[in-house]
């Protein structure tokens, strides 16, 4: 196994190809040559600012080729990149400055960060002294430094536990290939669009990244660039079946061999539709975290067997505990931890948080889930943000996936309300398309899934239910703003059970005249 640098590999595609794009973004595209020379550019103005092996520096910047410029500066002079969104409020930013102590900020105006060097979006270095680029590389000993703020709201950094090395012999885990043509368009500042794309442009892949998603311009990067890969999130996957059929099958996507699907929940329907539209040896999932501990895999011919998981661990462990760290057996739900198997060193570190972990190596990333006979696992929702109702406990994401189901539904929100008898409410925020779905519609799709998930909740806690009133709507007036009560179910003769979503609640407008926004509470 031979290592080499992050910036020897960009240097090799290169020479080996010297005029073959490497990025496309905003009609802008770079061939691999020029990408050598902006990054060595960068790397010099970088170490002249002060910059130096083992500092983070803050990238901020959109998507754009700048941000990939930026990233293989900080390692070329043994930097760690600590990406950031571009959009982030002034104290948030600062918060996150704080925890990673840059001597520069990329992307932020000059003067807004006191006492660090801030270049602006845009900004472009000047020509390297030479003797830069015949200078062996330094390497970075964390290849990224990303942000999550948790269940807390807090800032963290989340350090890689790897250096900026590859070896250019091994296959790419994440199936890209190499020299075909990937396209991203999801932020590069989130972790799974950072990997997949540096990954996608280490193998020699064309890079074709969107500044932002939109569901049209996706399909057509996949169809003008023959891409062999795409990576989405299944939000971008709804908005792109939603595509009228007629639009959406006159793209062609035969090129396209590996679509991946990660970072939230995929609703059974939608992954089904995905499968059918372009068949299930192209369709492939994968659950994990930032931290890297291990991860879980499923292809599409394994979901159509394996309905509803998120696959079995990659590289890893993953088992099923309960509050008191006691193992769960086959099909009992749980807190999902995991563990890395296949190295001795840790995957990353936090600066700003403390990791929970429990003896023997396990973390845990706050899911709730279950392990089948055959070790596929599959995911519940946040611990966090699980509702207890009377002993009962109820996953919103599960009612969120049934909601979203109906097609004139563009987003739902299910939200936890206290509640002085049960303790627990359940609150659901709809955005419909009025003109698409009656009120009466909307109402009796609203009331039967979640009284349907509540049901499905109770038997598997082994108590009974009873079917209570009817839905109700009632359209507000002023920000169209509707309430929906949903349908008594309790337990016993409880005249009225309740739930709740340990979530912050925040107030929700119609974002144009032509939708509304539908709020249901049980």
């Amino acid at each position: 196994m031979a290592f080499i640098s992050f910036n020897e590999q960009l240097r090799r595609l290169a020479a080996a190809a010297p005029e073959r794009p490497a990025i496309t973004c905003a009609g802008r595209t770079v061939s691999r040559a020029e990408l050598v020379d902006l990054i060595d550019d960068l790397a010099a103005d970088l170490a002249a600012r002060g910059v130096d092996e083992g500092d983070m520096v803050t990238v901020a910047l959109p998507n754009s080729i700048d941000w990939f410029v930026a990233f293989a500066a900080c390692w070329r002079i043994g930097a760690t990149p600590q990406p950031v969104s571009s959009r982030l409020p002034g104290r948030e930013l600062k918060a996150i400055i704080e925890l990673a102590d840059p001597p520069v900020v990329l992307g932020v105006a000059p003067g807004t960060l006191p006492g660090r060097d801030c270049l602006p979006v845009g900004y472009t270095a000047p020509r390297r002294d030479a003797t830069i680029a015949a200078g062996a590389d330094k390497i970075a000993a964390a290849w990224k430094a990303p942000t999550s703020g948790g269940s807390t709201g807090r800032p963290k950094l989340i350090v890689s536990g790897d250096p900026s090395v590859m070896d250019p012999e091994e296959p790419s885990r994440l199936l890209l290939g190499r020299d075909g043509a990937f396209v991203m368009p999801g932020p590069l500042y989130h972790n799974g669009p950072l990997i997949w794309s540096w990954q996608a442009l280490l193998y020699g892949n064309h890079v074709v990244v969107l500044e932002r998603f939109d569901p049209e311009a996706t399909l057509a990067a996949l169809a003008d660039h023959r891409a062999t890969a795409v990576y989405l999130v299944p939000t971008m996957m709804k908005r792109i079946w939603r595509v009228p059929e007629d639009v959406r099958l006159g793209f062609d996507l035969s090129a396209l061999q590996v679509v991946w699907h990660l970072a939230e929940p995929c609703p059974d329907w939608l992954k089904q539709v995905w499968i059918d539209w372009l068949g299930p040896e192209r369709i492939f999932e994968l659950y994990g975290g930032t931290e890297g501990q291990t991860s879980t895999v499923i292809t599409g011919v394994e979901w159509l067997a394996h309905r509803g998981s998120v696959g079995r661990p990659a590289d890893g462990t993953v088992c099923i505990m309960d509050a008191d760290g006691t193992v769960l057996p086959a099909g009992e739900m749980g807190e999902v931890w995991l563990r890395s198997v296949a190295r001795d060193t840790p995957t990353y570190r936090y600066v700003g948080a403390e990791a929970r972990r429990r003896d023997g190596g396990w973390e845990s990333l706050g899911d709730m889930g279950y392990l089948d006979a055959d070790g596929y696992l599959y995911l519940g929702d946040r611990s966090a943000d699980m509702i207890l109702s009377g002993g009962a406990n109820i996953y919103p994401a599960e009612v969120e996936a049934a909601v979203q189901e109906h097609p004139a539904v563009h987003s739902v929100a299910v939200i936890g309300l206290p509640d002085d008898d049960k303790g627990n409410t359940i609150h659901a925020i709809v955005e419909a398309d009025p003109g698409a779905v009656s009120e009466a519609e909307l109402r009796e799709v609203v009331g039967e899934e979640i009284r349907d998930i509540i049901r499905r909740s109770r038997h598997r806690d082994g108590r009974h239910v009873r079917q209570g009133e009817r839905a109700g709507l009632a359209i507000g007036k002023g920000r169209g703003i509707a309430e929906c009560k949903v349908p008594r179910v309790g337990k016993g003769n409880d005249p009225d059970d309740r739930l709740v979503r340990g979530r912050e609640v925040a107030e929700v407008e119609a974002r144009s005249k032509s939708k509304s926004v539908v709020t249901g509470t049980r």
